[in-house]
């Protein structure tokens, strides 16, 4: 296992290096530059001044040789400045990031604290009124946009009730973890519900491909009991399909949960990536989209290696044969 996470981590360095040439060549050819928008924002700018700020920053340079150099300066640790926020570019993303693994790891695990049980008991009693009644649960939950049910949330626990702040992230310096966690509660509650239908699809179909082997058979004919069947002898055979899931949509939330950032305010890597594109500001969306690349790589690590824990059939070589 430490020779495939070792062989794995280095197809990661190779995917990222990739990665970071293919985005900032997407972001360099991007029409304007920051020179651009000091020239359209300062009238007095001549064009020759434009172009000393060019060659002052490289900017005249092949893209190439722009590339090697940022490289050469992240790798150093210098990720430059933000231009919207005229700080480097680590203080920005540092808590963005905080912010989005609080929410999207606290998503995750209600998720799948409520869908697991849900889709087991559900496969175990198929074409039973509960089933039916999971079932059209779930079908409703895949079907309602996140943006509505998010303005539902809204409008029942921030305006009808009082009981929860409409937005933002809250100050854990000022006001403590407390009001961190209050501020917490609908987004979670979004990403939670949003994703809770379909971890329960697939853990009931995952889970009804298994209650029909073989091995399920012979254990209720030994007279194993019905609970430890399910779940000492099922549920760590039905679990790939789930791992993999999880493992898909980790990586998509980190930067892609946008919609529900914006509806509730929330500051984190999803509307600061989307920010930074629109703003032209090239070395926080530059990182910003690297970091988010990052986290699906390990995500995906973190799947594999899962693989091997919940079921020990699965080895990883990293040699032929």
């Amino acid at each position: 296992m430490l020779r495939f996470a070792v062989h794995r981590g280095l197809q990661a360095l190779i995917v990222l290096a990739a990665m970071s040439f293919v985005v900032y060549a997407l972001i360099g050819l991007m029409p304007g530059d920051p020179i651009d928008i000091l020239l359209s924002g300062n009238p007095e700018m001549t064009s020759a001044d434009a172009e000393r700020l060019r060659a002052l920053y490289g900017l005249d340079q092949p893209l190439v040789v722009r590339y090697l150099a940022w490289a050469g300066n992240a790798l150093a640790g210098d990720f430059g400045f933000s231009r919207v926020h005229a700080v480097p570019v680590e203080q920005i993303l540092l808590p963005r990031l905080v912010n989005t693994l609080l929410l999207i790891g606290a998503a995750v695990v209600l998720a799948l604290a409520i869908a697991v049980p849900l889709g087991v008991l559900a496969a175990a009693r198929a074409g039973s009124r509960l089933d039916t009644a999971i079932n059209l649960a779930c079908f409703a939950g895949v079907s309602i946009p996140p943006f509505w049910l998010a303005l539902l949330l809204i409008m029942l626990f921030a305006v009808a009730l009082g009981w929860l702040p409409a937005g933002g992230t809250g100050a854990l310096e000022a006001t403590g973890l407390w009001d961190q966690a209050r501020h917490l509660v609908l987004p979670v509650a979004t990403l939670t519900l949003a994703s809770v239908a379909t971890y329960t699809r697939h853990v009931r179909a995952a889970m009804r491909q298994e209650l029909a082997q073989d091995y399920m058979r012979t254990a209720a004919a030994k007279g194993t009991a019905r609970p430890r069947a399910l779940w000492r002898h099922a549920w760590p055979n039905a679990t790939a399909p789930l791992i993999t899931l999880v493992a898909l949509d980790f990586g998509a939330l980190f930067s892609g949960a946008l919609v529900t950032e914006t509806m509730f305010g929330y500051l984190g890597m999803g509307r600061l990536i989307y920010d930074s594109v629109l703003g032209n500001d090239f070395n926080l969306a530059l990182i910003g989209l690297l970091l988010a690349t990052v986290m699906t790589l390990l995500a995906n690590l973190a799947a594999d290696i899962a693989y091997a824990a919940a079921d020990p059939r699965v080895t990883y070589r990293t040699g032929p044969g």
